[in-house]
């Protein structure tokens, strides 16, 4: 097992709504945190509501910082190509709208090469019938969400949205990257 280093990276992705790629993201091996928030947008600091409207130009996103020596950028990326529908425009399940749009937005020209050469795999793969609709962006911003979108599915795990909607998500990362799941003591 690789010693986890000092250093971190981060990686920032909207695949729908926050609160279920949160969950996913935080129960991997070497992800240091997950945020929920806003990314990408015209506006400064918006609010929930206004981003909600659809016009603020921003998607519900998480910034994830990772240590690279434990789980790498193609990993998070695998594990984000698997746990939504990125051939969905503006909406993930019953969740529609320009802010449920399915991003990367890259820190770095390496991430960007890393995100372009991941998503034209995933293009060939035939997995899919429908085109790849993912917006791969350069990260322009990011502002946190309300602190009650912060770990909403460890706070509320009778809430019905996340019985229906997030639970089956994390059923699958369990099944396909069970490998990558943080033990409990971590």
């Amino acid at each position: 097992m690789p010693v986890p280093s000092a250093s971190v990276e981060t990686a920032t992705f909207a695949g729908g709504c926050f609160w279920c790629t949160e969950a996913v993201f935080e129960r991997l091996k070497g992800v240091r945190s997950v945020k929920s928030g806003y990314a990408g947008g015209r506006t400064t600091d918006p609010s929930y509501e206004d981003v909600s409207s659809g016009t603020t130009g921003h998607a519900e996103a998480i910034q994830i910082t990772f240590d690279p020596s434990v789980i790498s950028y193609e990993k998070l990326l695998a594990v984000f190509w698997k746990t939504h529908d990125p051939t969905q425009r503006d909406r993930q399940g019953p969740d529609v709208g320009p802010q449920y749009r399915s991003a990367i937005f890259t820190h770095t020209e390496q991430q960007k090469r890393i995100a372009l050469t991941a998503k034209e795999r995933l293009k060939k793969s035939g997995l899919s019938e429908k085109p790849i609709v993912t917006e791969i962006v350069p990260f322009t911003n990011f502002f946190p969400a309300e602190e009650y979108h912060q770990n909403f599915y460890e706070k509320n795990p009778e809430h019905r949205y996340c019985q229906l909607v997030i639970d089956p998500k994390i059923e699958k990362l369990m099944k396909e990257f069970k490998g990558e799941i943080k033990n409990s003591d971590e």
